[in-house]
């Protein structure tokens, strides 16, 4: 397990350098595995370096597409964020964190339906394009949301737009604790409601 100040989500890419022994003996475990992958979660209180960090328990795994070995027991490594998983059990830090998991695919649930989705885009480009013009740029806000939907599954389009959404991590890890598409669809739509609100309060000042 590594844990993060990021709230990683499925489709996201991390890139990673590696210099804490804790975590070169991580990087060395995985690496020997047929599928070099290691968990990763939201840290709540604490810092990723050193340790005594508060965990989440809902996170997702990351799997090792690229890495060099820097010497020294650095790495330099690209991993791709997939499957979602939740927490079982905390087991001890020895000699890097760990814990038993279980994969969490999306619950049944309501069915969420495009229109639901491209209101929430639309919103999103609403958002992108006030804060363009109170800039002063010119941009084109519907590219930010371009290809989002390119994997045809619902909640990948919704991780997808979240990514695009600068929102807090407290935000990004309620899209991914979301339980079903529909609850994912309630959480990404009060963030940009949030994210909204917060704007138009700095753009009054």
């Amino acid at each position: 397990m590594f844990p993060l100040e990021t709230a990683m989500l499925p489709g996201e890419e991390l890139p990673l350098r590696i210099f804490e022994p804790r975590y070169s003996a991580l990087v060395q475990a995985c690496l020997a595995a047929d599928d070099p992958a290691f968990g990763t979660v939201l840290i709540e209180a604490g810092r990723e370096v050193g340790g005594g960090d508060s965990r989440s328990d809902v996170g997702t795994l990351a799997h090792i597409v690229e890495y060099v070995e820097l010497g020294e027991g650095r790495y330099a490594m690209k991993c791709a964020i997939r499957e979602r998983f939740r927490v079982i059990e905390w087991l001890p830090d020895d000699p890097y964190p760990r814990a038993v998991i279980e994969l969490w695919p999306d619950e049944p649930g309501a069915a969420v339906t495009v229109d639901q989705i491209r209101d929430i885009e639309d919103r999103m480009v609403a958002l992108f394009e006030r804060i363009a013009s109170a800039r002063g740029a010119q941009v084109n806000a519907r590219d930010i949301v371009h290809g989002a939907d390119e994997s045809g599954d619902a909640a990948m389009w919704l991780y997808a737009l979240t990514a695009r959404l600068p929102m807090g991590q407290a935000d990004r890890y309620s899209v991914l604790a979301a339980p079903t598409a529909a609850d994912r669809v309630s959480a990404l739509s009060e963030a940009v409601d949030t994210v909204t609100a917060m704007v138009e309060f700095q753009l009054s000042e």
